[in-house]
């Protein structure tokens, strides 16, 4: 048994399935609703309830009191639908919207994605949830005063940890201190959500991704996203590395491409070894998207690497047509202190 759920002001809808809340199946298909502690207790869901009944069943109702009730609030993130309906209730489509917090985090999972590259899996405190877009990044906070920027790896609705790749650098403190010293269940100190570089979902135009190394962490945050809230829109990924050990999460790309139709996949390997037996592209990633796209003007493109990647790109599609106000970047330095 599943129900329609209508939102207002957008007229948005999706569905909510028996036993699920509204909160999470919107923010399951990419309808990022405002929310906090997701256990009922803060209120920061609470939204109007314009058309239709909702039970409770045994969660509680914490911040949602008789007289909210009685004047038609609901608490999404507790709240189960008992007919179609159809709420009020504001969607976070920009940066503004979104809270920058500062929050204690346990390491859930620390997993080897190759030989440089961890995953790292942050488990934010259980009354309180980091709400973000997809592709936007935290910052650890370090004891020194220091802080590392990370970008964020999963999906905003897949919001139970927060995923980040990090790559090992040669000389690096930090990312030395991850791979040799860290440990599941070490707490440690971030901020966020940070950054601009997100998906713009009121935009129709077909995406490019070009991303390098761990530059697919973000992409694949703003990709799993696309697919949950089903968006229609053809999107192109390049993937430049090293050699084909560098791509570390392939079979997923490729996963996604089985899923989804509009989806391509396109890796470019810049020193590719000679036990790779590579038959692919090869070469600058940025030069294999000018080779296949003479004509940038309808396009929108997503950059996620080093600066010297994300520049080079930047003149070349500029030429090609790419207006750069849909041009959007994640250019990150690795630190080494």
């Amino acid at each position: 048994m599943s129900y329609q759920v209508t939102l207002k002001p957008s007229n948005h809808q999706f569905t909510v399935d028996a036993d699920e809340t509204i909160l999470d199946a919107a923010l399951r298909q990419g309808f990022n609703l405002n929310y906090g502690c997701r256990n009922g207790a803060c209120g920061s869901c609470m939204g109007k309830l314009l058309d239709g009944s909702v039970t409770y069943g045994d969660h509680p109702r914490g911040a949602l009191d008789e007289d909210d009730e009685a004047d038609g609030q609901a608490l999404f993130c507790q709240a189960m639908p008992s007919s179609d309906l159809t709420i009020e209730a504001n969607e976070i489509g920009a940066v503004k919207d979104v809270v920058i917090k500062t929050l204690p985090c346990k390491v859930q999972a620390l997993e080897r994605l190759n030989h440089d590259v961890m995953l790292v899996k942050l488990k934010p405190p259980m009354t309180e949830r980091m709400r973000f877009l997809a592709g936007q990044y935290i910052d650890f906070l370090l004891k020194d005063g220091r802080r590392r920027s990370f970008s964020i790896a999963n999906a905003p609705h897949e919001d139970e940890f927060i995923e980040l790749h990090i790559r090992h650098i040669d000389g690096g403190r930090f990312t030395s201190e991850v791979f040799d010293e860290m440990h599941e269940k070490d707490l440690v100190r971030i901020q966020g959500p940070l950054g601009g570089f997100f998906l713009r979902e009121d935009s129709t135009r077909p995406i490019i991704f070009m991303v390098g190394g761990t530059g697919f962490g973000p992409v694949k945050g703003i990709i799993e996203h696309a697919l949950a809230m089903k968006m229609e829109r053809p999107m192109h990924l390049y993937w430049g590395a090293r050699a084909k050990e560098d791509l570390y999460m392939e079979e997923q790309v490729k996963e996604w491409t089985r899923q989804n139709p509009l989806i391509r996949f396109t890796p470019v390997l810049s020193e590719a070894k000679e036990n790779d037996e590579w038959q692919g592209r090869t070469g600058y990633v940025h030069e294999a998207i000018a080779e296949d796209y003479d004509d940038l003007s309808k396009h929108e493109i997503y950059a996620s690497g080093r600066p010297e990647m994300v520049y080079a790109g930047k003149d070349v599609f500029e030429k090609q047509g790419l207006d750069l106000q849909h041009y959007f970047s994640d250019a990150f330095e690795y630190q080494k202190d």
